[in-house]
């Protein structure tokens, strides 16, 4: 639908390859750990390189925007349009600690290119994709002849993301005027597999907890008391029993309410992603599937909320035995919450499943460690149609759909700002997030490059929200 020639745009792309990459490069080389205290100023001159790029790109706006943390970056280039629409892309520009003692081939932040791969940390999470989108607009521009974008494009790329963006909802209700958008693009995710591009559809959500319950005062004999006394342990590990029902469904009352059911299409396009189960397996170094019955395993983990048990713990735990009932006993549970869900509610729903399952002599106290909601984009809303357009004529064959079974903070975007959450990205599994030796594979990032030149404008030709 888009008017953006594709041949312009290729060779756009050819002709400034190079320059696109030894900037990429540049900033691989700045270590912008966000979790290292002693990398703060690292991720502040990662910032300021990035705001003084997107000026240099063009864009009229380039911010470092200070937080209780560690600060982000903010851009904005107008379309001249009133009636266009408005795009915030959001990425992060801190990466996972590294080292060369990990495991690592060659220094993680000095990058090296081998075999058509640029590896170093952050050269696919989340740089490498975050700035594709300042050579994509440059092509967007060369190629229709315009002087600003089709739509009116912000970007929103925080410092904080790989230590839980624990400021990002504060600064995003904070600047939610200057972020006001009609669309959230994440350029933060992958593919399914080089030969098979795909674009996500949703993320879920998450809330964790822990329970920790006390019965006697303090360790007591077993053989004096025991039988006679509820326990702890024992009552934890009830708890952790009756998690599930006998179909491996949630079994806490009102766990479900609100869930947005899978349509037969959306069943029918996992159906149709090449899975293997055996090499997924492999990859979760497990031996079986197990999980809700009548579900597949990519219904399991896309698609379907699940309950888990994060940890167990109570009672003695050294070498022999030690005949006791112990005095306290602790679970932890984490919740994957689906469109449709509330994570409010499912907590109180969980705090009144423990409530009514525990005896009497038992008491507990139950944390929450807040919550991420889930997000999901229809299949048929017009800006997920120019996503799936735009990366079709960059990868030239048909792009399938798949959601993301983790949680992010993406979310935080569409429940301030009230929009839908798309997502653009280029990595593949082999891409090795947050592993040694993390890499992009350069052939699939400046697709990634084509993808977002000619997004803009089949976004501004197809779509004009109210």
């Amino acid at each position: 639908m888009s008017t953006t020639p594709d041949n312009a745009v290729r060779a756009y792309l050819a002709d400034h390859r190079d320059a696109f990459l030894a900037d990429l490069v540049q900033w691989l080389r700045i270590p912008s750990v966000s979790a290292d205290p002693g990398r703060t100023e690292d991720v502040r001159r990662s910032a300021d390189w990035l705001a003084a790029k997107l000026a240099e790109t063009g864009f009229p706006v380039a911010e470092v925007w200070d937080t209780e943390g560690l600060p982000a970056v903010f851009a904005e280039w107008p379309s001249g349009d009133p009636t266009a629409p408005t795009v915030l892309v959001y990425g992060h520009h801190d990466v996972q600690p590294a080292a060369r003692e990990d495991g690592w081939h060659t220094d993680p932040f000095e990058p090296v290119t081998v075999g058509g791969r640029l590896y170093a940390r952050g050269a696919a999470d989340d740089k490498g994709q975050v700035f594709f989108h300042t050579l994509g607009v440059r092509a967007h521009l060369a190629a229709t002849g315009r002087t600003a974008p089709a739509v009116n494009l912000k970007l929103l790329i925080e410092g904080e993301e790989e230590s839980g963006s624990p400021n990002l909802p504060a600064l995003v209700t904070a600047r939610a005027d200057r972020l006001a958008c009609d669309a959230v693009i994440v350029s933060d995710t992958g593919m399914w597999a080089e030969d098979t591009p795909t674009v996500c559809t949703g993320m879920r959500g998450l809330t964790d907890c822990q329970i920790d319950l006390y019965g006697p005062d303090q360790d007591i004999h077993s053989g004096s008391f025991g039988g006679a006394v509820p326990n702890p342990a024992t009552e934890a590990a009830r708890l952790a029993a009756a998690l599930h029902d006998a179909d491996r469904r949630v079994a806490i009352p009102g766990f479900y309410d609100g869930v947005i059911e899978l349509t037969d299409r959306e069943r029918e396009l996992f159906a149709e992603l090449p899975f293997d189960e055996d090499r997924w397996l492999a990859t979760a170094h497990s031996h079986a599937t197990l999980g809700e019955r009548g579900t597949t395993t990519l219904e399991r983990i896309w698609a379907r909320p699940a309950a888990e048990v994060n940890g167990i713990g109570g009672g003695y735990q050294g070498p022999g035995s030690k005949t006791i009932v112990p005095a306290a006993a602790q679970l932890k549970l984490s919740f994957r919450l689906v469109a449709g869900q509330d994570a409010e509610a499912v907590q109180q729903a969980v705090r009144d499943w423990v409530a009514d399952r525990l005896p009497a002599g038992i008491r507990h106290e139950i944390t929450f460690w807040g919550a991420t909601r889930p997000c999901l984009t229809p299949l048929d809303h017009p800006a997920l149609q120019s996503v799936t357009r735009a990366m079709g004529r960059a990868f030239e064959t048909e792009i399938r759909y798949t959601r993301e079974g983790g949680s992010g903070p993406a979310a935080d975007l569409q429940d301030v700002l009230g929009v839908p959450v798309l997502f653009l990205g280029i990595s593949v599994p082999s891409d090795g997030w947050h592993a040694p030796n993390e890499k992009v594979e350069l052939d699939l990032l400046m697709k990634g490059v084509e993808a977002t030149a000619y997004l803009w404008g089949d976004l501004a030709d197809a779509w004009r929200p109210s």
